[in-house]
């Protein structure tokens, strides 16, 4: 199945559900002191992410960089691997695009959350070679809820709209990972002897 969509809207957020709604005592989210400089690559918080991670053959390698605010910037390119009809990027695979940067966006606000809801519009077909560039930013905070959206572009920055998506992140401590994740992968990761790759493993997982 490919992501094609012609009849999409090419234009503004994803129309999105109430649950994308920020309620009314929502505030604005706040970059974290500690959060990594504007310009800054991230790097993959986990090595064998799908999104992100280096281990993964097939995976979209996905390299995402901060910006000032609470948004960053990702980008990658569409490989054989990731075809959903002849020649098309898979409309699975565009959301996980999706998913994994606006995810990276966690790391700036330096909280530990889930993906609790991803909206996605499909806007027109991504081909096989094509760069795409996604924009993500954090755009309001309710308690452990993060309201975010994200943008996928063809070509560059200003590049034509591909996708879009609205998302709904929950905080969670590292509980989350370690009462639900294989064994053998929490351990190994959770021996890692660097601080912040050890904290980044559990950043971006459902």
């Amino acid at each position: 199945m490919s992501n094609a969509n012609p009849q999409a809207a090419t234009s503004g957020p994803p129309a999105g559900s109430t649950a994308l709604t920020p309620p009314a005592d929502a505030t604005a989210p706040v970059r974290h002191p500690d959060a990594p400089a504007p310009g800054e690559l991230l790097g993959a918080h986990y090595d064998h992410c799908f999104g992100c991670g280096g281990s993964q053959p097939h995976g979209l390698h996905l390299a995402a960089r901060a910006q000032e605010g609470v948004r960053v910037t990702a980008e990658f390119t569409v490989r054989p691997a990731h075809q959903g009809a002849p020649g098309l990027a898979h409309g699975g695979v565009l959301a996980t695009a999706l998913d994994e940067t606006l995810g990276s966006l966690n790391w700036l606000l330096r909280v530990i959350a889930v993906t609790g809801k991803l909206e996605t519009d499909f806007v027109r077909p991504v081909p096989v070679g094509t760069v795409l560039h996604l924009d993500a930013e954090v755009t309001a905070v309710a308690g452990r809820k993060i309201y975010s959206r994200a943008t996928g572009r063809i070509g560059g920055p200003d590049g034509p709209v591909a996708v879009r998506a609205g998302a709904l992140f929950i905080e969670v401590k590292v509980d989350h990972f370690i009462d639900n994740g294989r064994a053998e992968e929490i351990r190994a990761a959770m021996a890692d002897p660097d601080q912040i790759r050890r904290a980044r493993a559990f950043e971006v997982n459902p």
